[in-house]
């Protein structure tokens, strides 16, 4: 009898929990289509992760929309804009990991081809936007040009000078993750793209996470699109091999999943490594930005903590958000330049914190 009785009560415990599971699963997606109602985007794709698990992944609207291919969570390609930043981090934090690299030493060291500048900088400034290297001008987003090597895409901002004094202010640049791949290549011995491929994504089975070539063919490709006059229209022509590291892959939102639990569990680098790459860095004056190297960190309305990366690009917007504490992992892409993924996806992840 007792047997009997503990049999039924986990069957209770079993409905209960997966009623539960289907109730936020429900308001989940109608968080997530009211979302994508608002941005007037054609697709969206968004994954969530409780302790290493998969609750939540799904695709609304089309992938693309000339040939009304619905979207696929787990494969269909998304340009992932500044989330790429992470993924760069990653790869730092290897070789952190491995006594590669020396975060405070010029940037020369491992990228010769950069020139010296009025100050010194150093890889730890770079990878956390204090540098003082200048972000993008003008029409550079739009770039259609293709950059064969790493050094090639320096060639854009490397004789400019620089904004400020390293380590004295906070300003965002895109253009500073060029340089960090550079300075990968040198530190690793492998060409960037190479050592992404080998160190980060085959290692976490991120298999449809791959660097963008616009003149190859790429399973699962989303199309990109903007709104024009309340009508949808193919984003602009853009190739971003000036930028592979700030923002030039193309992934899914359960290979971010992936990522975002590889991260939670040292998967790639112990949890020391991991800390100097989401800890906020510090300027000389003692004031704290909210950057780590390739992380922004911080707390939601509910003071929980969590790190992670926003991306957004032509013809594509993103988030990543972990919670170490929760263990929950949200991601969410669309192939939508104005898509709203901003502060609303912590909404995503309130629904499954329990």
């Amino acid at each position: 009898m007792k047997k009997t009785a503990v049999i039924l009560l986990l069957v209770v415990i079993s409905t209960f929990c997966y009623a539960q599971l289907n109730i936020k699963v429900a308001e989940a997606k109608k968080l997530i289509e009211q979302l994508k109602e608002e941005s007037e985007s054609v697709g969206w794709t968004a994954s969530v992760s409780v302790n290493g698990e998969i609750v939540f992944s799904e695709g609304f609207g089309l992938g693309n929309y000339e040939q009304q291919v619905p979207v696929y969570p787990d494969k269909t390609k998304f340009r992932i804009g500044s989330i790429s930043k992470s993924l760069t981090a990653a790869a730092l934090g290897i070789l952190i990991e491995e006594g590669k690299i020396d975060l405070d030493a010029a940037v020369q060291k491992y990228a010769p081809y950069f020139p010296e500048k009025e100050y010194k900088i150093i890889t730890r400034q770079v990878a956390g936007h204090i540098a003082g290297i200048r972000h993008y001008r003008n029409e550079e987003f739009l770039s259609s040009k293709f950059y064969p090597t790493v050094n090639e895409g320096l060639d854009i901002f490397m004789n400019d000078t620089l904004l400020f004094e390293p380590g004295t202010n906070y300003s965002y640049s895109s253009y500073g993750f060029n340089l960090l791949s550079a300075i990968i290549e040198g530190a690793s011995g492998e060409e960037f793209l190479k050592y992404m491929k080998n160190q980060v994504f085959e290692p976490l089975d991120m298999h449809e996470t791959v660097a963008e070539y616009m003149d190859s063919l790429i399973v699962y490709r989303a199309g990109y699109y903007d709104m024009s006059n309340g009508k949808i229209i193919n984003a602009p022509y853009v190739d971003n091999s000036y930028k592979w590291a700030g923002g030039g892959f193309i992934s899914s939102s359960e290979d971010l999943i992936k990522f975002g639990n590889a991260m939670l569990d040292n998967k790639l680098f112990s949890e020391k490594t991991k800390q100097q790459l989401i800890t906020p860095q510090k300027l000389k004056n003692g004031k704290q930005t909210e950057y780590g190297m390739g992380f922004f960190s911080g707390t939601d309305a509910f003071g929980r903590e969590y790190y992670g990366h926003g991306g957004g690009s032509v013809g594509g917007c993103g988030n990543l958000i972990i919670y170490p504490k929760e263990k929950v992992v949200v991601a969410v892409i669309t192939n939508d330049s104005r898509a709203k993924v901003g502060n609303d996806l912590h909404k995503l992840a309130d629904i499954f914190i329990d």
